[in-house]
Order: structure tokens, then sequence, then C-alpha cells
């Protein structure tokens, strides 16, 4: 393996060569950045409330663009944790968070009243699925690029 220095060498190494503290920290931030990129890309509208007196349809600030966005992030940040932890963290880390968010944020949000109701959990599943295997092939695509020492262990020499 070569020889990384300075920060590059901290942002890209596994994080089970690093410090205790130092790998929890960076695994702390990554769910708190795929928090976060949910709640920027994805904002909530607390108020809920209909666009004009009498309609049956709710204002919602969600957009193309902030979908797209959340998805870029949550790939990037799936990659770099498959290129530096094991298998199963980017899914704790990257897909978690903004599957809690989107469920807490379904259940609390009544449904229309056209009768789906209670149509919200096959929602919720969908789309956490679809999060969680993206998050999974980014992963899968980080963790090829990963350079691994050559174990000699086991070998043995012929002469």
């Amino acid at each position: 393996m070569t020889e990384m220095t300075g920060n590059t060498g901290k942002l890209l190494t596994p994080l089970r060569t690093r410090p205790w503290v130092e790998r929890w920290l960076t695994r702390a931030l990554g769910a708190a950045v795929a928090w976060a990129a949910y709640l920027v890309c994805v904002p909530w509208d607390l108020r809920n409330r209909v666009e004009t007196p009498g309609s049956t349809d709710e204002t919602t600030p969600v957009t193309g663009a902030g979908v797209v966005a959340l998805g870029v992030v949550l790939l990037l940040l799936a990659a770099y944790f498959g290129y530096r932890d094991g298998r199963g963290w980017p899914l704790l880390l990257v897909a978690v968070p903004p599957a809690a968010l989107m469920y807490v944020s379904l259940r609390t949000h009544p449904g229309p009243p056209d009768g789906f109701a209670s149509a919200w959990p096959l929602t919720w599943a969908f789309f956490t699925l679809v999060i969680a295997a993206g998050v999974l092939v980014a992963a899968g695509v980080g963790r090829s690029f990963r350079v691994e020492e050559e174990s000699t262990e086991g070998l043995v020499s012929a002469r």
C-alpha cells in the first residue's frame, strides 16, 4: 500500500486502522451529514396546509432538485464509507437516518381523504428499500477502489 501523508492519509485510510475515538467520531459525523442532508433537501412543512380553501391538495416543499441532491449526497457518503469502513456500516450510517426521518414525517402527516390514508407504510417501505439498495451499490463501488495490503501469511515459499 502506498504511504499517505497529512490529512489525506487520515481521510482515506481504513477506519479499522484509526484510533477508537476517531473511528466513532467519523461514523457519527457521517450519520449527522445524512440526517442533515435529508432535512435540507427534503424540507418538512410543519404547517401542512391546503393551497386554497376547499382544496384537498396539501402544500409540499419537496422538489425534484431536492430529491436528486439528497440522492447524490447519500451516494457520495455511501461510497466514502464503503471505501473506509466495513461492509455493514454504510447501510447503518447513510440509509438509516433518512429512513427514520421519512418514517416520522409520513407518520405525523395525515393521509389524503380519498381512502389511501393507510398507504404511507408502503410508501415508506418502498423508498427505504430504494435508499438502502442505492447505498449498498455505492458502498460496493467505493469498496472496489480500496487497496488491500497483500498478506503473505499462510503462503509457503518454494525454493
